[in-house]
C-alpha cells in the first residue's frame, strides 16, 4: 500500500468488515485513504469521513481511481449518522475507525503535533477551535495538570504544569520544540529514556484539543445507531485510554458486562444486545507487520456485528 500513511492491521480490518460488491462502508477516519482503497478494491462503496481539511488531495485521488464508488464528507466521526443520512443510501454494511493521530499529521511540522519537528503549537485536526497554544498559555495550573495526568498518564503532571506556568509568565508558548524543551527540563532531561520526556504531554494536549475521547464515544454510539442489522464495526486504537472505551462499549452492548450496570441494572436487563463480538479480546499486529511498520506496535483491533436490537442510546 503506497502513500504517506500505512494503515495498520489492514488484513485483519478487511477480514472483520468482510466487504463485498454492493456493500456500503463508512471509513470514519479517512486520513490518506489506506483502509478506503482496500475496501473499494473488494467492490464495495465507501463514504469517507474526516475533519482534517488537508486530506482533500488524497480523497480526490481515491475518487479519481474509483469513480462513482467514493465520497468524502468533512465531519468528525461523531457526525457519522448525519453524514450517512445525507448520502441517501438505504443501508450501512460496515464502519471502520482508526483512532488517534496519523503519521501523516505527525510528519507535517506545521500542524504542531510533533515534539520532534518545529512548528506552531497547534494540534487541531480540524484547524478550528482552541489550539494547544491556547491551552498551555491560558489554562490554570489545576486543569492543565489534570489533563496531563488523565490523558497522558503523566505522573509528573504537577511539575510540568508548574514549569509551563512559570515560563509563560515571561513569554507565551508558540512553538512545539519550545514546549518540548521546557517539559524535558522539568523532568530532568532524557537520562537515557527510550521515549522523549514530552511524549505524554503532547499526547494529552492533542487529546484535549480535539476532544478525542468524547468523539470516540459519540462515534461508537453513532455507528450503533446507523449500522444495519448484520453490519460490521471495526475499531483500531493505539493507546489504553481509547482501547478501554471501545472494550467497555462493546462488552456492554454485547451483553457481556459482568453484573450489568451498577447505575441502572433494571434498565440494562431490559435491553437486548445491539452487537455480537466477532472475537474475544483484541487482535494485534503480527511479527511481519511490526517489522515493516513500528507504528503498529501499540495497535489493537476490536470488532463486532450489529444485531437487530434497537440502539441503546435511542432507548435511553
Amino acid at each position: 500500500m503506497s502513500g504517506p500513511h500505512a494503515p495498520v492491521l489492514l488484513a485483519e480490518v478487511i477480514e472483520a468488515l468482510s466487504p463485498k460488491p454492493g456493500d456500503v462502508v463508512i471509513d470514519a477516519t479517512f486520513g490518506a485513504g489506506g483502509y478506503t482503497r482496500a475496501i473499494l478494491a473488494t467492490g464495495a462503496e465507501v463514504i469517507g469521513l474526516d475533519r482534517d481539511p488537508s486530506v482533500r488531495p488524497h480523497a480526490d485521488a481515491v475518487a479519481n481511481d474509483f469513480p462513482g464508488k467514493f465520497q468524502l464528507v468533512r465531519t468528525p466521526f461523531s457526525g457519522l449518522s448525519e453524514a450517512f443520512a445525507g448520502t441517501g443510501k438505504p443501508r450501512l454494511d460496515g464502519a471502520v475507525f482508526d483512532i488517534g493521530v496519523s503519521s501523516m499529521q505527525l510528519d507535517q511540522g506545521e500542524r504542531g503535533f510533533s515534539f520532534m519537528r518545529d512548528g506552531p503549537l497547534d494540534m487541531r485536526m480540524s484547524s478550528e477551535g482552541e489550539s494547544a497554544a491556547d491551552i498551555v498559555n491560558g489554562w490554570d495550573h489545576g486543569p492543565l495538570a489534570h489533563i496531563l495526568k488523565q490523558y497522558g498518564d503523566e505522573r509528573q503532571s504537577g511539575r510540568i504544569a508548574t514549569a509551563i506556568l512559570r515560563r509563560r509568565a515571561s513569554q507565551p508558548f508558540t512553538r512545539t520544540l519550545d514546549l518540548a524543551e521546557v517539559v524535558e527540563k522539568a523532568l530532568g532531561g532524557r537520562r537515557g529514556a527510550p521515549t522523549h520526556p514530552a511524549t505524554r504531554t503532547f499526547q494529552a494536549l492533542r487529546i484535549a484539543v480535539n476532544d478525542e475521547l468524547g468523539e470516540l464515544t459519540a462515534g461508537l454510539e453513532a455507528a450503533e445507531a446507523t449500522l444495519s442489522p448484520g453490519g460490521r464495526l471495526a475499531v483500531v486504537t493505539f493507546h489504553s485510554l481509547e482501547d478501554r472505551i471501545v472494550k467497555a462499549f462493546l462488552t456492554e452492548r454485547s451483553g457481556n458486562s459482568p453484573g450489568g450496570s451498577r447505575h441502572a441494572p433494571a434498565l440494562i436487563e431490559t435491553r437486548k444486545p445491539s452487537f455480537t463480538l466477532q472475537f474475544k479480546g483484541a487482535r494485534e499486529a503480527g511479527e511481519a507487520e511490526l517489522a515493516a511498520n513500528p507504528r503498529a506496535r501499540s495497535a489493537r483491533l476490536r470488532a463486532a456485528v450489529r444485531t437487530e436490537a434497537p440502539a441503546w442510546k435511542a432507548a435511553a
